[in-house]
């Protein structure tokens, strides 16, 4: 029994030894399991980091790159634009050098004297006037008057309305002007000053060159000079008698009325000098039923000299009639 319970004691003995080294082989192959698991972690965040840091680098070289390529193209459109201002700096000069080269050769150059000047469309001024206005002179350079100072003395001449002077290179002038027609003289301190439609005075003169006389004008006589022009008062009346003559030319009347007497804006009179009758037209109303009225009261009363009244209003039962000269 004793060596039984010994050998159970050294077999149970092994046993236990058996088991205690097993489980200390599982202890240490866990243990190895845990290490290499932390070695593989530590690896991993150990990677993960370092391909963080690749990264983070790569994008660092990427944004130098980015930057230097950036810095590099704005030298070069600096070097380009700093190129094309040269160039064109240089183009500019040229051009400078070649316009006053062609100005000193046309400014010198007998070439271009003026050999002829020519004066168009003007019937009122003589050429030799109009050319002496100007102040251009034969054999002078032909750029070298100004247009504008030109036009301007030029149209000094009361009759001339507009100008246009036009260089024909190598060496001739143009002077094309518009001129201001004599419609009407008004009576002036014992002479006549020709008026156009406009109202500008043109010319005073001891003839009325057959022009229809105004009379009554209120216009200062001080300015009453040659290139003024009629006040606001006259202008409105001169407006009136234009109507006037324009009615009595398409009725019948044309050349036929001498002079106009606008002194009583509510009774304009017209004379008929041929006729020796002196019409009362009143105002501007009705111009067309008048000059037939006129019309008749001549043919009925011709021979006779005397005063045709046509200045009541024929709307309202208005008779016109004729008062002989006693």
């Amino acid at each position: 029994m004793p060596y039984r319970r010994r050998n159970e004691t050294l077999s149970l003995t092994k046993k236990e030894t058996s088991k205690k080294k097993s489980g200390q082989a599982k202890n240490k192959q866990i243990e190895n399991r845990s290490k290499n698991k932390g070695e593989e972690k530590l690896n991993d965040e150990f990677d993960f980091e370092t391909e963080q840091l690749i990264q983070m680098t790569n994008k660092n070289r990427i944004k130098k790159q980015e930057r230097r390529t950036k810095q590099n193209e704005i030298k070069e459109k600096k070097r380009k634009k700093r190129n094309k201002r040269v160039k064109l700096l240089i183009k500019l000069f040229l051009i400078v050098l070649l316009i006053g080269g062609a100005i000193i050769f046309a400014m010198t150059s007998p070439l271009f004297n003026i050999k002829e000047i020519k004066v168009t469309n003007n019937s009122q001024v003589s050429s030799d006037t109009i050319i002496s206005l100007s102040e251009i002179k034969i054999d002078e350079n032909i750029f070298k008057f100004y247009k504008g100072n030109a036009s301007k003395k030029i149209k000094e001449n009361a009759y001339i309305e507009n100008v246009s002077i036009e260089r024909k290179i190598p060496n001739t002038v143009e002077i094309k002007v518009e001129e201001r027609t004599p419609k009407y003289s008004i009576d002036f301190m014992g002479k006549f000053m020709y008026i156009n439609n406009q109202g500008y005075f043109l010319e005073l003169s001891e003839d009325s060159k057959g022009l229809i006389i105004i009379y009554g004008i209120t216009t200062e006589e001080e300015k009453v000079i040659p290139g003024s022009r009629l006040n606001n008062e006259d202008l409105n009346r001169l407006e009136e008698v234009i109507k006037i003559i324009s009615s009595a030319n398409e009725n019948g009347l044309e050349g036929k009325v001498t002079s106009v007497d606008i002194s009583n804006k509510n009774d304009y009179t017209i004379y008929l000098e041929e006729k020796k009758k002196k019409v009362h037209i009143g105002n501007t109303s009705n111009l067309s039923n008048k000059m037939l009225y006129i019309l008749a009261i001549m043919e009925q009363e011709n021979g006779k000299e005397g005063d045709i009244y046509v200045n009541g209003d024929l709307n309202n039962k208005f008779q016109p009639y004729f008062r002989e000269k006693v």
